[in-house]
């Protein structure tokens, strides 16, 4: 049974879910953070190394799945739903402008850029945009849903296009739901995995492009820190 809170409570129940998301999605950076600063050139180093990422990997899991479940099970009861401020133009060609206008204020930000703990707000992909957005993985997902109603049948030839393929076989982009860590749905029934530090969502966002044949630069990016750093100088 759903609850109906005040709006003030809904507003630091919503800011409760947007730091857990935003610490979820930090120790995805960190563990990236600290692979890449061991010397992989070092035995001992990088024995180490790969002991501590067993078990980092074993317990950001662990975390991973119970603040899921937390986070849906206060979204359900409250009513309170991230999703619910995100507006996008894929169906509207003046609210599209109005977004596009709104986000334009900000500075853009290329796929080539490191995103290591900073938090999106929007983005802009190939003249279609979407802001309000909370995490990286709901860019990811947004982004992938996009692409798949621009060109279904090319989406589904990427389950087994090399590029999203790993040399384990382990396939991003499958309809397969159990062997992905963290699925997330894109249209059909196809799923992409989203278990992805946010350069790691910028990587696979690049691959994408390409298979999809558009110009990188198609695609900007727009931070929250960006946002919030203009609005205060505003006195907002």
């Amino acid at each position: 049974m759903n609850r109906t809170i005040s709006s003030d409570a809904s507003g630091k129940t919503r800011q409760i879910l947007e730091d857990l998301e935003a610490v979820r999605e930090n120790l995805l950076a960190l563990s990236d953070d600290i692979w890449l600063s061991i010397d992989h050139n070092d035995p001992q180093a990088l024995d180490a190394g790969v002991e501590f990422k067993r078990a980092y990997n074993a317990k950001a899991t662990a975390f991973d799945q119970v603040a899921s479940e937390l986070s849906a099970l206060v979204q359900q009861y409250t009513s309170v739903r991230l999703e619910q401020a995100e507006e996008t133009g894929a169906d509207d060609r003046e609210r599209n402008e109005r977004i596009i206008a709104e986000l334009n204020r900000d500075e853009p930000h290329t796929l080539g850029e490191d995103f290591t703990y900073k938090r999106p707000h929007g983005f802009i992909l190939d003249g279609q945009a979407a802001t309000r957005i909370t995490t990286w993985q709901r860019l990811y997902e947004l982004a992938c849903r996009q692409l798949f109603a621009r060109d279904e049948s090319r989406f589904r030839r990427l389950v087994e296009h090399p590029e999203f393929v790993s040399t384990r076989g382990h396939h991003t982009v499958t309809s397969d739901l159990p062997s992905l860590r963290k699925p997330l749905g894109v249209g059909g029934d196809l799923y992409i995995e989203a278990n992805l530090s946010a350069n790691g969502i910028r990587d696979i966002v690049r691959r994408l492009l390409d298979a999809f044949e558009i110009p990188v630069e198609r695609m900007q990016v727009f931070l929250r820190e960006d946002r919030d750093a203009g609005r205060a100088g505003d006195g907002t």
